[in-house]
């Protein structure tokens, strides 16, 4: 299958400020069976420098710095994408001794996924919830993500927030609903608790609907030997396949941020974004 994204971010502002150097997070990242075929980069104003690097954590990044004051900043992205069959079941568990939950990363692989292994502080409640799909499934790893991703997928209502950090996972909790990000980011945690490498994922999620509205979406990655990093979508009850495009993957929510950067002036600004996902 053959996808054309376009996605188009404006900001506003009430006067002139100057920017600061950004770094933009827009492009799809290659896997064996998603091959990124085209990428452009348009910035309103002109950007005055454009390097693509490599951050700390393997993305690829657009960073821009600029010269002019300006009263506007709009970002226009194309991708198109190229995907084959993608079975996300066709894997083996090695050392089988990752198939069941806990389990202890070698020296070397901790050393390596040190922030992925992060904890927060979490309540009785959340720990208990989890705690009872991983019973229930015999403390099998992959029973058990799969389990919790379509646990958490049933039990709580997902709703759009355009702005913001993700809320604590004790807070998506306790209300039972939660944008994305709200839902992965409380799934990480609960993984981060029984010692299973985790991953905050940004990207974009084709699906067939009659009125696609489309939006950044979020989701989880985790990492177990002889899988590699593997994707759960706690918003859909589902691992993640060939119609989910990574863009930004990080150990924090914000390292994946599509737009991150400073500005000087004391305006106040207003976002609007839009996103067309196409199949040919």
């Amino acid at each position: 299958m053959n996808f054309k994204i376009v996605h188009e971010t404006t900001y506003l502002f009430s006067d002139k400020v100057f920017l600061e150097p950004h770094h933009l997070r827009f492009r799809p990242k290659k896997t064996p069976f998603i091959n990124l075929t085209h990428f452009s980069i348009h910035l309103t104003p002109e950007a005055a420098g454009h390097k693509v690097i490599e951050d700390e954590e393997h993305n690829i990044v657009d960073f821009c710095w600029f010269e002019k004051l300006t009263s506007h900043l709009t970002l226009t992205v194309e991708s198109h994408l190229q995907t084959s069959d993608y079975n996300p079941f066709d894997f083996i568990i090695y050392p089988d001794s990752f198939s069941r939950t806990p389990f202890i990363y070698s020296d070397s692989q901790y050393q390596i996924l040190y922030a992925y292994l992060q904890k927060v502080a979490l309540t009785p409640d959340l720990i208990n919830y989890a705690e009872k799909i991983l019973n229930n499934v015999h403390y099998n790893t992959i029973e058990f993500v799969t389990h919790l991703t379509s646990q958490i997928h049933n039990d709580f209502i997902v709703e759009y927030r355009e702005n913001g950090p993700p809320l604590t996972p004790d807070a998506t909790f306790d209300i039972k609903k939660g944008s994305c990000r709200d839902l992965s980011w409380m799934q990480i945690s609960m993984l981060r608790h029984y010692g299973i490498a985790s991953r905050f994922v940004s990207g974009y999620f084709y699906f067939e609907t009659e009125r696609p509205i489309y939006e950044l979406h979020a989701w989880v990655e985790v990492f177990i030997p002889g899988i590699g990093w593997l994707g759960f979508d706690p918003s859909h009850g589902i691992l993640t396949g060939n119609t989910h495009f990574s863009v930004a993957s990080g150990a924090t929510p914000e390292n994946t941020m599509p737009v991150s950067g400073g500005l000087r002036g004391s305006a106040t600004s207003t976002l609007s974004t839009t996103l067309i996902i196409e199949r040919s």
